[in-house]
């Protein structure tokens, strides 16, 4: 399995400017109708034994933790470790999607920010969202959605410290919402950044936020219900704009006792097969049953961001989502 692993990391690498070089017939196409590959908790890789455990969590899992940490932490890292690519990897990897849980620490009386999944990271939001401008700005021509969701103990003035540093961060670079994304209007002006935040009232006093992108998420621990949701959800009708896809499974606590060896690498990577070919199967574009992001977790295995880049080579000819024979075309760009 790793010798797998490591060949679906080399092969990813690839992906680093996809978007430019996508051939110019798709350049005009809102990126919301484009198939743009995504992280599901994109910042869990660097969660480690110092990561303290979410307040957020049940009180019984804290206590669980303060008794037993050398039992309890290990378990806990092991089911909530999604990502094992840095950012900048899963950027250079092809990732255009990245899901931002962002947490303010209890009783911390600075005002820094960190990731959180279970457990907070130990490093702060500033930090990578520098370090996501500096990839930008050695890929000019890369467009990236930044999904900033789940606000865990963040107060009023938490949320204006947040957007003003994404505001002075990436600056010129963010895209106002009242634009239409496509790659030629975005490369004529300079912008490369779509923000997605999940508190309404802050996206209504700032044009640069856009609204909470949806994400279908399952929250099943076996494949085959996984895609029945998906499926479902399709038949109900894609959003107009962005939406994500998610194909990550989810452990529960009767999972996770049935498998007390295992973990969420093991669980996922042994039903990517699976997964794999329901991705190559999806179509982009407008119509009802068509995707846009698919985040997945551990992004670096099986071929999973090219799979879901090439869908967009069944838009030349344009836009079809209808017909077995709509996925025949396979074009190289």
């Amino acid at each position: 399995m790793e010798g797998t692993f490591q060949t679906s990391i080399h092969l990813c690498h690839e992906n680093g400017q996809w978007m430019s070089q996508l051939p110019e017939s798709l350049w005009d196409i809102p990126l919301y109708n484009l198939s743009l590959p995504g992280s599901h908790d994109t910042m869990t890789y660097c969660l480690d034994k110092t990561s303290a455990v979410s307040d957020n969590e049940s009180k019984l899992v804290n206590l669980l933790n303060k008794c037993m940490p050398c039992i309890v932490h290990p378990i806990i890292m092991k089911w909530s470790t999604t990502q094992e690519l840095s950012v900048t990897e899963q950027l250079e990897a092809g990732v255009r999607y990245l899901d931002l849980r962002i947490a303010h620490k209890a009783n911390d009386p600075s005002m820094n920010l960190y990731f959180v999944h279970m457990l907070y990271t130990t490093v702060t939001v500033q930090d990578i969202l520098c370090e996501v401008l500096r990839w930008l700005e050695s890929h000019p021509q890369e467009v990236i959605i930044l999904a900033c969701r789940n606000f865990d103990g963040l107060t009023r003035s938490l949320h204006c410290h947040l957007v003003a540093r994404i505001k002075e961060i990436f600056q010129c670079k963010l895209c106002p919402r009242n634009v239409v994304p496509t790659l030629r209007t975005l490369w004529q002006r300079g912008q490369q950044v779509i923000v997605s935040y999940e508190e309404e009232l802050l996206v209504k006093e700032h044009c640069e936020l856009w609204p909470a992108i949806p994400y279908w998420w399952g929250n099943k621990t076996a494949t085959r219900r996984l895609i029945r949701y998906l499926e479902r959800m399709k038949r109900i009708g894609r959003p107009e704009r962005f939406f994500v896809a998610g194909i990550n499974l989810t452990e529960n606590l009767p999972y996770i006792l049935a498998h007390p060896f295992g973990s969420l690498k093991k669980m996922t990577l042994q039903n990517l097969p699976y997964l794999k070919i329901w991705v190559k199967q999806q179509y982009p574009g407008t119509k009802k049953e068509c995707i846009n992001i698919i985040a997945g977790d551990f992004i670096g295995n099986n071929d999973f961001v090219k799979d879901v880049i090439e869908l967009n080579k069944k838009i030349n000819p344009p836009l079809n989502c209808y017909g077995k024979g709509a996925g025949g075309n396979t074009e190289p760009f």
